[in-house]
């Protein structure tokens, strides 16, 4: 009896042992290691097209992501005819043009800088805030004080297609979401003339892994055209609107920011990919988290996300139909479709 007992305590232990060894093991295939891969990088948008080939042109030559990302995201900003983000944003409900922008490397060094004035470029005035102080943040006069210091010259970012929208805009002051607008605003109709009465949420979004598997995000833009002066979105908020852990990936967000910050979508999808999701299911679940705090408010919105993980997998999802999203590797180049809810 007692040598059966013995027998079956064994066996039990030994069961236990392999059932703990599996789920160890399961555990530990969601931590993906930094080891030697492909380049990558994918941004929001049709126009992350091009934003991605300046990217390639660092990522190709085994450079660094950080220095990628902030490359690829300063052709939108620098683009006239992009009225969603930089250089000829439309402005806020004062006519002003203000810019907000983040950007967060593999060591979780980050900088972020928001409602800038008369600077082009406010991912590299991101980056400054990052690598010569100790904030994250520098926002309004302060941020433009310390762009002018560190050499950036001060410009008009008005340009007459968007103050023409503009002051159609004051007509009504009608606020009207308008979704997808970031593509619509890249393709401007002839004289630069806008849908009437649009208040757009706009963003490029850019995660990119470098050769040496580290990752590196950067996310800038105009913010929501027509707002109130000072309103600041998701898409400089370290977390919200763009949030890298080089354990496990990167993600970033576009839409309309208020609700991405709510539930600080980023950083929730590299969670989620922590947990073992894949990038798409982990921003599928970023969106449904805001459908479920408000169901009938969601299906009037667009939201979407981007996620890369440290395989080199990469994924999207969205509230409404489309969103798109542009990849670039050393075997494709292209943009997707993103699957949504609606």
């Amino acid at each position: 009896m007692s040598t059966r007992r013995k027998f079956l305590q064994t066996s039990f232990l030994g069961s236990l042992g392999l059932f703990t060894g599996k789920k160890l093991m399961a555990q530990s295939d969601t931590h993906y290691p930094t080891i030697k891969n492909e380049p990558i990088v994918l941004s929001t948008w049709d126009f992350g097209k091009e934003a991605n080939a300046e990217a390639w042109t660092i990522l190709g030559k085994g450079g660094r992501a950080l220095d990628a990302v902030e490359a690829g995201v300063k052709i939108p900003e620098a683009d006239s005819n992009n009225q969603s983000v930089g250089y000829g944003g439309l402005p806020d409900r004062d006519g002003r043009v203000t810019l907000d922008a983040c950007i967060m490397d593999e060591n979780y060094n980050c900088g972020s800088v928001m409602c800038l004035e008369h600077i082009k470029h406010p991912i590299s005035v991101a980056r400054l805030v990052m690598e010569k102080t100790p904030h994250v943040i520098l926002a309004g006069d302060g941020a433009l004080q310390f762009a002018l210091a560190n050499g950036f010259q001060k410009e008009n970012l008005l340009t007459p297609e968007s103050e023409k929208a503009w002051k159609e805009w004051l007509k009504t002051s009608k606020y009207e979401p308008i979704i997808n607008i970031e593509n619509k605003l890249h393709k401007p109709a002839p004289g630069g003339d806008m849908p009437g009465g649009a208040n757009n949420h706009d963003t490029i979004g850019m995660i990119a892994m470098d050769a040496s598997g580290n990752c590196s995000g950067a996310c800038t833009t105009s913010g929501m055209a027509f707002k109130l002066h000072g309103r600041v979105g998701d898409s400089p908020v370290i977390g919200a609107g763009l949030y890298v852990d080089n354990e496990i990936g990167a993600a970033t967000a576009t839409g309309v920011g208020e609700e991405v910050v709510r539930i600080v979508g980023s950083h929730l999808v590299v969670e989620l990919m922590r947990q073992g999701h894949a990038p798409e299911a982990a921003c599928k679940k970023a969106v449904e988290r805001i459908i479920s705090r408000n169901p009938s408010k969601a299906k009037t919105l667009q939201i979407g996300f981007i996620a890369l993980n440290k395989k080199g997998q990469y994924g999207g999802y969205a509230l409404q139909k489309g969103f798109t999203y542009a990849v670039r590797t050393g075997k494709e180049e292209k943009l997707v479709q993103a699957k949504s809810v609606y």
